[in-house]
């Protein structure tokens, strides 16, 4: 059954999962109680990308700057519950930018840096905004000057515009900043006060399969994700987190709240570069981070770059958003003591995390989730409590609750979200009767035991590749090919087959300059237990993956390369 917004507030708030807490209040606690500690960092490289010294601010100072930026929306106009877009890089101006907003109850949309007309007008007119923040130029790409030229629609430009140099019909925002007073915005929060379960965001999914969809969260939301971060790391008082991603996401934006929690240190990073990472984590000694599993990979097969790493002070670091490798997660214990945590979730919020302590064994914890929220099975840590999951057969409906069998993954709770903004029909369908939200991604139950106590990952139910009548999960031959030691990136595809429908293309970056052959290679897996109808039948080479900003494989596109490159008529000289 389907809650109510207000049924949904009472019932999570009476269990203790939601409260009264805001981003802006655990901000305004830090800043009162360790006003010295240091707070915010940016980007070591900084002035190689915008000419600006890094900067380092204390909690002291990150709150005066926040009242600062808050006064300076104030100054232009800006009110509660106006809706903003920022397109800016990962730099301190964006984290504080994004906590002025929450202390004035505006709701943040931003967008990644690689956003150009096209996609920026379909976010003004999806979610239209009353102004987009940027800065003048990028990348050797004027920013500012895009956003003025975006469709408008009659509505009032406003384009306010970071570090200066802002064009002609665009708002020198720094000037504005610079002469608001600061108070202002404490006097405008007392008179406006916001409530924890108000929208504060709206991310966009990647729109690999369709147009971006806006996914709205509130600051209940974040917190309930914060405390999730904060058990499967472990974090503690004071200590630091180093985030990789702009602050656009719920990968990226999910280290801002623990940090709150727990008034640490936020080090920032932009763009991602492995170097200026690794050189990151030993200056700034950092305890948790995340990073994709494809870069967790590299790193492992990069030993020039790990002979000169620190990394002793690390204590997990979080990957998800593709399958993990076993072999990858017992080399970071093996050989660092480092704790990999397996971690899926989505910007609609459903999560789910495999710490140390909930699947100790490194090859479990690559490919298996701790079943949350199913009757009968306890998990350690407050937050697993939060979540209600359920695996159905998307066919018939019906749940599934013995091993062997791939389902849709359904989950409920207080991390999930409402609904896309401003699509009612798509919510709907989003939503199965029970009041579940449908993931996309199949699963399996895994686990010894009458009830079966683990999810296994098999991959997005439209990438599954059908061979002769049976499924074949292409994560899951990611996960496998990734681990050869001639591939340094790998990814699984189905091709055409004329016969069976389709057979699995294996799309490999060297790491040298020779490959194994396809019957090398099958027999490589075949030692590794795989399946004689998983098999890859061709072994195609590309330079790169083709990855979204979140570092996923984009598999349509990659699909579409290889049967570009092979011929449509591929499947009639089927054999490989």
């Amino acid at each position: 059954m389907f809650l109510t917004p207000q049924a949904r507030i009472d019932d999570y708030t009476a269990r203790g999962w939601w409260g009264d807490l805001t981003l802006d209040d655990l901000l305004q606690r830090n800043r009162a109680a360790h006003p010295q500690r240091t707070a915010l960092v940016d980007p070591a490289n900084r002035a190689t990308l915008d000419g600006k010294d890094p900067r380092r601010l204390s909690w002291g100072e990150l709150g005066g700057e926040v009242d600062r930026m808050a006064a300076g929306l104030l100054a232009v106009g800006l009110r509660k519950d106006d809706i903003v877009t920022y397109q800016l890089p990962n730099f301190v101006e964006t984290a504080i930018l994004a906590l002025a907003c929450s202390r004035l109850g505006l709701i943040i949309s931003p967008v990644v840096m690689p956003y150009r007309a096209h996609e920026l007008n379909y976010i003004l007119a999806t979610a239209q905004p009353k102004a987009v923040i940027t800065v003048a130029r990028f990348g050797n790409h004027d920013h500012a000057q895009t956003a003025l030229d975006l469709d408008w629609d009659g509505r009032e430009r406003k384009v306010l515009v970071l570090g200066g140099d802002a064009p002609q019909g665009a708002i020198d925002f720094d000037a504005v900043v610079a002469k608001a007073n600061p108070e202002d915005a404490a006097d405008y929060r007392r008179d406006h006060p916001v409530a924890a379960a108000e929208l504060f965001t709206i991310f966009w999914t990647s729109g690999t399969e369709a147009r971006p969809k806006g996914v709205p969260r509130d600051h209940n939301h974040w917190l309930v994700n914060g405390r999730m971060v904060v058990e499967l790391s472990e974090l503690q008082d004071g200590e630091t987190l180093l985030n990789p991603f702009p602050l656009v996401n719920i990968a990226s934006f999910g280290l801002v709240t623990p940090w709150l929690l727990r008034c640490g240190t936020l080090v920032l990073h932009h763009p991602f570069d492995l170097e200026v990472f690794l050189q990151q984590i030993g200056d700034e000694k950092v305890n948790y981070t995340i990073v994709a599993p494809a870069i967790l990979n590299m790193v492992l097969k990069t030993p020039e770059l790990l002979d000169k790493s620190d990394l002793s002070s690390v204590r997990a670091i979080g990957s998800g958003a593709a399958p993990l490798s076993p072999w990858m997660i017992e080399e970071f214990w093996n050989r660092f003591r480092i704790h990999i945590c397996n971690i899926y979730g989505s910007n609609e919020g459903p999560t789910l995390f495999s710490a140390h302590y909930h699947v100790p064994d490194p090859a479990e914890r690559a490919r298996y989730f701790p079943r949350m929220g199913v009757e009968g099975i306890h998990w350690d840590g407050v937050t697993a409590s939060m979540v209600q999951t359920r695996l159905v057969d998307p066919d018939t409906e019906e749940e599934i609750t013995t091993t062997g069998k791939a389902g849709e993954l359904r989950s409920q709770g207080a991390h999930v979200f409402n609904g896309y903004y401003n699509l009612p029909e798509v919510t709907r369908n989003a939503f199965d009767d029970k009041g579940y939200y449908r993931t996309g991604d199949l699963f399996e139950l895994a686990g010894d035991g009458v009830v079966p106590r683990f999810y296994r990952f098999v991959g997005r139910c439209k990438d599954i590749i059908v061979r002769g009548g049976m499924n074949i999960s292409p994560a899951e031959l990611d996960d496998l090919l990734v681990g050869h030691p001639a591939f340094r990136d790998a990814a699984a595809v189905g091709i055409p087959d004329e016969v069976l429908g389709e057979r699995v293309c294996a799309v490999v970056v060297p790491k040298g300059g020779n490959l194994p052959t396809v019957t090398e290679l099958a027999d490589w897996l075949r030692a590794k237990g795989v399946a004689a109808y998983k098999l890859p039948q061709r072994i195609e080479s590309i330079d790169v993956l083709p990855r979204n900003p979140m570092n996923k494989v984009m598999r349509p596109q990659l699909r579409a390369s290889i049967l570009q490159r092979i011929g449509l008529s591929e499947q009639d000289r089927a054999g490989g």
